[in-house]
C-alpha cells in the first residue's frame, strides 16, 4: 500500500536532506553510520535524492556526525539506565531504533506536527519511544516530557535553522527543566553557515538557515552558565577517517592539523549540566 505523507512545508522539507544523506551513506561500500532504516524509508517513499547532488564528502559528513552523537547518546544511556532521551528537530531519524536503549528509558522525537505524523507513517512503533508535534520555538511542548530524570539532549542539524535568541531561549529552557543531563549539537562555525548558503548540495535549505554561527566552542557556556563544554568533537580527528576513501581522508588529515581550519567543516559540541 502506498504511504501518503502530509504536505510538508520548506523548513519541513528540509529532513530530507540529511535522510538522504544518511540513506546514501549506507548504500557506499563502507558506511560510516550504515542506517538500514534510513535507506528503507527513502525506497519505500520513492523519495529521490539525486535531487540534492550530494558528493562523497557530505554524505559522509551527515553520516559522521550523526554517528557522533550517537556514541554520545549511548554513552549516556549506559550510565542513567533510567533517563530521558530527546531528540530535537527527529525527522525521520531513528535513532532510538539504532540506539536500542533499554524499556527504562523514555525517548523522545520532537519536530513539526506533519513531521511527526509522517513518522508515525514509516518508523516502527516502540514502546518506550514517543513523538512530540510542535514548533520548537514554543516551549511549552517540554511540559510533556518528565522532568525529575537525568536527559540526554540530540540537535542534529536543527541550530542552524535557529536564531541565536531562540537557540539560547531553548537551551535555557532544557538545563531548567531537567536536574542533570548532557546535550550534543552541531558546531556551525560562520563560516561553516556562509559555505552551507553557498555550497549547490545545501540550496533546498540555504534560504532556511538563520543561525549566524559561532566559533568559539565555549561560547555557549557564557549564554548558559549551566552547560560545561565536555568536548569538542573535531570530525577530522575521529577514527573513521581512516576509513574516508583516499582523497578525502588525506584532505582530512591535512585539515586535522589546525583546530581553526577543522572548525571550517562540521563539529559536534558536546555539553553537560
Amino acid at each position: 500500500m502506498a504511504i501518503t505523507l502530509p504536505e510538508f512545508t520548506p523548513m519541513e522539507d528540509s529532513l530530507w536532506l540529511t535522510l538522504c544523506g544518511k540513506a546514501l551513506d549506507y548504500r557506499r561500500s563502507d558506511p560510516i553510520l550504515g542506517d538500514r532504516m534510513a535507506d528503507e524509508i527513502v525506497r519505500r517513499l520513492g523519495y529521490d535524492c539525486g535531487r540534492f547532488k550530494l558528493s562523497e564528502s557530505p554524505i559522509i559528513n551527515i553520516a559522521h556526525r550523526t554517528k557522533k552523537m550517537d556514541e554520545v547518546a549511548a554513552d549516556f544511556i549506559a550510565r542513567h539506565p533510567n533517563a530521558v532521551g530527546i531528540d530535537l528537530g527527529a525527522g525521520l531519524d531513528s535513532r532510538l531504533l539504532r540506539l536500542n536503549p533499554p524499556s527504562t528509558v523514555d525517548w523522545y522525537d520532537v519536530d513539526f506536527p506533519n513531521v511527526i505524523t509522517a513518522r508515525r507513517k514509516v518508523m516502527p512503533e516502540r514502546a518506550n519511544g514517543h513523538g512530540i508535534g510542535t514548533d520548537l520555538v514554543d516551549l511549552n511542548w517540554l511540559e510533556a516530557v518528565p522532568s525529575g530524570r537525568p536527559a540526554v539532549i540530540i540537535a542534529d542539524g536543527l541550530l542552524a535553522f535557529l536564531t541565536q535568541e531562540d537557540m539560547i531561549a531553548l537551551l535555557q529552557r532544557l538545563t531548567d527543566r531537567f536536574p542533570s543531563g548532557e546535550i550534543a549539537f552541531n558546531g556551525y562555525s560562520r563560516f561553516a553557515i556562509w559555505a552551507a548558503r553557498k555550497y549547490r548540495g545545501t540550496q533546498s535549505v540555504a534560504d532556511l538557515l538563520k543561525s549566524p554561527g559561532f566559533d568559539d566552542p565555549r561560547e555557549p557556556e557564557r549564554w548558559n552558565p549551566r552547560l560545561k563544554l565536555v568536548r569538542e568533537i573535531l570530525l577530522t580527528r575521529e577514527p573513521e577517517v581512516a576509513r574516508f576513501p583516499t582523497a578525502l581522508r588525506l584532505f582530512t588529515r591535512l585539515s586535522a592539523r589546525s583546530a581553526a581550519w577543522s572548525r571550517k567543516g562540521t563539529t559536534v559540541l558536546h555539553y553537560r549540566f
